[in-house]
Parts: structure tokens; sequence; C-alpha cells
């Protein structure tokens, strides 16, 4: 998310040149002939650099000028060198200040575009989820830990196949233009293998395969995944995870833990075991939230987590993007501030079949 002056703080910067040359006049004028406070009306011309455009900068110069030729006659500054080294020095720094706001124009050009392609990375890579996939209503919420970002680390995708909706949710090691890199990498794999897989496994071995292949340095996603068929339950595979929130109609929820805890994506190599899938009641009215760490460690100002599991109310909105932007709101108070990790959050909902697009069983 990016961080915008209001606009009572830019009116206040755009009003301060004139503010500063006032101040300077009258000032002058109190003391009398002889005191000479001139040279500081180049404090006008030079504001202006930080905040206008070059014309604007370059008209408050011309005005300082003008002021500066007028408070040197009163103060009879023009029979000796002070009077026109001030009037070179207004000049100089209007120079500086066109300067300036020249290459603050052409650095917000600049991020502007960045920003526009970073909009269509985000797109390509963390394209929208669909509303609906077979018999669930999907919602997803996501904020960079970089201010100027649109885009991190984590990444989740929902894919209606054949063999059932299949969803994963991860997090790449590490930040900046690397870890979307992998992100990539990742939800390229995914989305290929969802629909050709028949089993989960499967599909979590040809992910690690996609993973060691480009990693290095032991470098690892942490990741999910998710099939939920028409057999009322969800299979899930975790590497090394967050346990998912499942949040049943009465209000309770739990969070269901792997038989064992298996080693990230990329990691392998190391020997240890491969996770197992396991398998969850999932019924219609039930929803099942998967999430980064950057939720759940999350710290207030007192440095204590994000509770979730206290937070299972905040999805009884019949709305399931309502449900979740109420969450996500309650997060960023917990918080009190800019995120220090990527968080990111799916909502899926199981609504009961449709009438078309009903996923196929959970093999």
């Amino acid at each position: 998310m990016t961080v915008k002056k209001s606009p009572s703080a830019f009116v206040a910067l755009s009003w301060m040149p004139v503010a500063a040359m006032t101040v300077v006049v009258v000032g002058d004028i109190t003391a009398g002939p002889g005191v000479g406070l001139l040279p500081l009306v180049s404090l006008g011309p030079a504001f202006a650099g930080l905040v206008g455009g070059w014309r604007r900068t370059a008209l408050i110069g011309l005005v300082a000028l003008l002021l500066c030729v007028g408070l040197g006659m009163y103060n009879g500054l023009f029979d000796r060198p002070r009077g026109y080294t001030a009037m070179v020095s207004v000049a100089g720094v209007t120079g500086a200040g066109i300067a300036a706001a020249v290459m603050r124009s052409r650095r917000e050009a600049e991020l502007a575009s960045v920003r526009s392609i970073a909009e269509a990375a985000q797109r390509v890579l963390l394209r929208p989820v669909p509303l609906t996939a077979g018999p669930l209503q999907a919602a997803v919420s996501y904020t960079s830990a970089l201010a100027e970002a649109r885009i991190g680390g984590d990444l989740y995708e929902v894919v209606a196949s054949p063999h059932g909706v299949r969803v994963i949710v991860g997090d790449v090691q590490g930040k900046g233009l690397a870890a979307v890199e992998t992100a990539a990498r990742v939800l390229g794999t995914f989305r290929e293998a969802a629909y050709d897989e028949k089993d989960l496994t499967a599909l979590g071995e040809r992910l690690e395969r996609s993973v060691a292949r480009e990693l290095e340095d032991e470098k690892f996603v942490t990741a999910i995944l998710a099939e939920i068929g028409d057999d009322h339950r969800v299979v899930l595979l975790n590497y090394g995870h967050p346990a998912p929130m499942v949040v049943h109609p009465d209000g309770t929820a739990d969070f269901p833990e792997p038989p064992a805890y298996a080693l990230p994506l990329g990691l392998a190599a190391h020997g240890g075991p491969a996770p197992d899938p396991y398998a969850v009641p999932f019924t219609p009215g039930d929803q099942l939230l998967l999430y980064t760490d950057g939720v759940t460690e999350a710290r207030d100002e007192q440095g204590a987590f994000y509770p979730l599991a206290e937070r299972p109310h905040l999805l009884e909105d019949p709305d399931v993007h309502r449900a979740l932007d109420a969450l996500r709101e309650d997060l960023v108070r917990h918080t009190a501030g800019p995120h220090h990790d990527d968080a990111a959050m799916l909502l899926l909902r199981y609504q009961g079949h449709g009438d078309g697009g009903a996923a196929g069983p959970v093999r």
C-alpha cells in the first residue's frame, strides 16, 4: 500500500514559499532601513523547488528577485556590493530550485511507471481468485511489507480442476524481486500441475522438484495445499506452513495440524520426511482460512502476536468478501502501523453444490 500526503499537508507545503517571503518582507519593513533581510527572500524559491513544478518555482523565483530589488532600494543596499550579492544569491537558489523540481518530476514519472508495471505484474502473478469454485465461495486479502510494492513473497491460487478444487497458499523465504520471481515459478508450476496430477501428493512432489531446481543457498518456500471435492472433506498437504483455521457454523474454530511436520519446499535434499496428506471434515456452512505467518506473527505496540484463534466471529458476515475485509481491518488495527512481513489470507466458504462446475471427487 502506498503512503500519500494528506490534502491539508500538501496545501500547507504549497503555501510555504509565499509564507516565507511574506515573513521576510514584513520583518524587514518592521525592522526599518539598514537591517537588510533581503537574502532571506531566497527561502521562497528554495521551498518552491521542494514542492511545486519548475514553472511555479521559476515564477516564485521571479517574485523573489523583484522583492529583493524592492527591499534593496528600501534599505539602500545598492550603493554597495551587498545588494547585488543578495540578488545573485536569490537567482542561484532559484536555479537550483528549478533543477530540483525538474528532477523530482522525473522521479515521480518513473515511480508512476514502476507502479503501473507492478500492478500489471500483480494481475499476472497474483490474479484475482474466482468468486466461486465448485461449491465454494472465495475471497483473498494481500498486504505487502514494502510500502510502495503491490506484490511480495506470499502467494495464493485457487484452481477448479477435474480432480477437485485445488488451493495453494505459500510464503517464499526473503523479500524483494528474488522472492517475487520464486513465487511466480511456484504459481506457474501449481497452475499447470493442478490440472495434470490426479493425486495431491503427486502435485506436491512436482512442486518440490520445480522449487529444488531453481532455489539455491538453502532457500525455501513454506506452503499448504488443499483439495476440496464433493465428499464433505478437505485434504491438506502441509510443507512447514501454519495450520489453517476451519470455522464452523456455530462459531467454533479448529486448527488442524498435520500428522507430522515436513520440511518446506526446496529442502527435500536434506533428507526430511515428505508430508502426508490428511483429511479434515468440511461441510456446507464451514469456512477454511489459509494464511501466511505475516498474519499470526503480526505484533501490536506491546509486542503481542495477533490472536487469530480469538477472531472467528469476524467471519460471520453473509458476504465472504466483507467477512475477510473485517478480519483484515482488525489485523491492521492490531498492528497500528505498517506490516513488517507480507500477509496473505485466503477464505473459502462451503456454500453447497451449485448448478454447474461442481468439483470432482477427492482422490
